[in-house]
């Protein structure tokens, strides 16, 4: 007899621990600087005691646990001993203020926290009289205090053991008493076009969600062991979450981005999941340290990737490469594309890419390579993926093919719009704002212009918001422009293109760190200050070059006319980047708009 199919994320947990006990399911770093493997068994029984403790202290059904924290085990753990308890999880990323944490569990009703140390404590803490509904707070690292509104996790895993002993078989009955339609998930938007909006999104989202991903077939060969590291607060990391109860892989955590570099070789993945701008640093870096080689190394370099495009262009075209082709191809393997594999374990066989548009030319230059990136699609209020490019239907320049069961149409404006089973079922709270993003017919109105190709692969162009009206009348796309001209120039690190009703397109552009520094030594203005190196007129002739090589495959109306180099790249702690580095584009309009303006007197160009 066939077993039932879960109908919820418990179920979905309970299932895989059934099915693969003693497989390897997390692996995590420990103080000594080696890793720690945990089986499914053994995940299942520090689970069962995060939700014991959580129903001993006192958490109910339907009621809402926040995580503050970094990318760790103890944050996925914390989500699933919530789901277990019969609540719904809300996350906070952990560069949040007090302010914008107190927002979330204000906004959500959160009633007890999980903090990762005490720096992330004392934000609650501080909040502590504005949240009458925030009952316990559990810390991570540190111990409790006096009065027991903070505890520590061991206490917390003490506590639920007991529970467990005395309440023998509730904790699978709880998971079974999980209707589908419960809400599972809370998670705040980043917050680029104002206030952030709670996401609620139910059981049945990822459900179905996991099920399509494992149907597509993307991680269906045997032996994937996946390296994760970027934000669970984000939506990314709920749905590969998902996918691996599903599928089984085991999954190496560390969110710190400072090891990523040591992570990859040390783990040797399969597959990894990241942002644009991860390749973009990879890419930029890979290719100073080609042109800091020498002359002779360089000139190597250019030969090797513009032949391996070569040769994927006519692969991509459906040809073979043959004779002196293919043996010059084998050949700048071996001396160029196979080095730069090696940066990522030996092992991997694919990335996949979320969040924000990547670079056809970023892409390009990795497919070259041998490197194989697979782009996805989707946005919180979709449960993060509703399309992705596969494997063996991999077409660079798009988002792929849909996922089974997602409906997708554009718009006569070209915006996308999405219906399907893991759709948000709305904004906590704001009837108004749901209305406004799911219509009558359940599609949602992503604010995302796209193309969809006769076969069904969607690209994204912009974002409906975004884009730009010069004073001319002409629309411009200029996230397009942005990834374009990063791509282009390794010392660009960020760019915001600005025009909307003016009579020419500008920009604000900041530097990549390292290749700035590398640039300066070798130029003998190591000593400038950055300040200083931003508006020498050596590296502003430098960048001009690479902004007129730009203008040259754009049309007039578009082309970047003038541009100041800001003396520090844009960041997250400055409110000027989101969590996955996507810029909010409004604030640093308005950060920087004497500048901009200052682009504009006297007008023409």
């Amino acid at each position: 007899m066939t077993a039932p199919e879960p109908r919820n994320v418990p179920e979905l947990f309970l299932d895989r621990v059934g099915r693969t006990p003693d497989a390897e399911a997390f692996r995590y770093p420990v103080a000594d600087g080696g890793w720690r493997s945990l089986t499914w068994d053994e995940a299942e029984r520090r689970v069962r005691a995060f939700a014991s403790g959580l129903r001993a202290l006192g958490f109910a059904p339907g009621e809402v646990g926040a995580i503050l924290s970094s990318t760790r085990i103890e944050w996925i753990l914390s989500d699933f001993g919530i789901l277990f308890a019969g609540g719904a999880t809300t996350t906070i990323y952990p560069s949040s203020t007090a302010e914008e944490c107190g927002y979330v569990l204000a906004d959500s009703g959160a009633a007890f926290a999980f903090a990762e140390n005490p720096e992330q404590v004392a934000k609650l803490v501080s909040r502590r009289a504005e949240l009458p509904r925030l009952r316990h707070v559990v810390a991570f690292e540190g111990g409790g205090g006096a009065d027991g509104w903070v505890i520590g996790l061991e206490r917390l895993e003490a506590l639920g053991r007991e529970w467990d002993e005395r309440h023998p078989g509730q904790f699978e009955e709880a998971a079974q008493a999980i209707p589908g339609d419960a809400l599972a998930t809370v998670i705040y938007t980043s917050g680029t076009t104002g206030t952030p909006k709670g996401v609620e999104l139910t059981h049945a989202c990822w459900v179905a969600q996991s099920a399509a991903v494992v149907e597509s077939g993307i991680l269906s060969d045997p032996g994937h062991l996946q390296l994760f590291w970027l934000p669970l607060a984000h939506s990314f990391g709920k749905m590969i979450g998902t996918a691996q109860l599903r599928i089984g892989f085991p999954t190496a955590v560390d969110g710190r981005i400072e090891k990523l570099v040591e992570n990859l070789a040390t783990v040797r993945p399969t597959f990894v999941c990241a942002v644009p701008r991860i390749f973009e640093k990879v890419r930029n870096k890979v290719l100073q340290n080609a042109r800091e080689g020498g002359a002779v190394k360089a000139a190597v370099f250019r030969w090797a990737i513009e032949l391996g495009l070569e040769a994927r262009r006519l692969e991509r075209g459906g040809g073979r490469p043959g004779g002196l082709l293919a043996m010059q191809r084998a050949l700048a393997d071996r001396l160029v594309f196979a080095k730069v594999r090696a940066l990522f374990g030996g092992r991997l066989r694919f990335f996949v890419s979320g969040s924000a548009p990547l670079s056809r030319d970023v892409a390009e230059f990795f497919d070259a390579v041998g490197v194989l990136i697979l782009e996805g699609y989707g946005l919180t209020e979709s449960s993060a993926a509703t399309h992705c490019n596969l494997p063996g239907r991999n077409r660079v320049g798009t988002v792929g093919p849909a996922f089974r069961g997602i409906e997708v149409r554009l718009a006569d404006d070209g915006e996308v719009l999405m219906r399907g089973p893991w759709i948000m079922r709305g904004y906590r709270g704001l009837p108004e704002a749901t209305g406004e993003a799911l219509d009558a017919g359940g599609w949602l109105h992503t604010g995302d212009i796209g193309t969809l190709s006769p076969d069904g692969f969607l690209s994204i162009t912009d974002r409906k918001k975004d884009l730009i009206k010069t004073s001319g009348g002409k629309f411009i796309a200029p996230t397009e422009i942005e990834a374009r001209l990063k791509a282009l120039s390794p010392l660009i690190a960020h760019a915001l293109v600005h025009g909307d009703r003016r009579n020419y397109v500008s920009a604000l552009l900041t530097l990549e760190p390292d290749a700035a520094r590398a640039w300066a030594e070798r130029h003998g203005l190591s000593s400038l200050a950055p300040e200083a190196l931003a508006v020498h007129a050596t590296l502003r002739a430098r960048i001009q070059r690479d902004v007129d090589k730009l203008n040259g495959h754009l049309p007039r109306f578009a082309t970047v006319k003038r541009f100041t180099i800001l003396p520090r790249d844009f960041s997250e702690a400055e409110g000027e980047l989101t969590a996955s580095q996507k810029l909010k584009r409004k604030v640093v309009e308005q950060r920087y708009r004497a500048l901009l303006d200052a682009m504009y007197a006297g007008e023409p160009a």
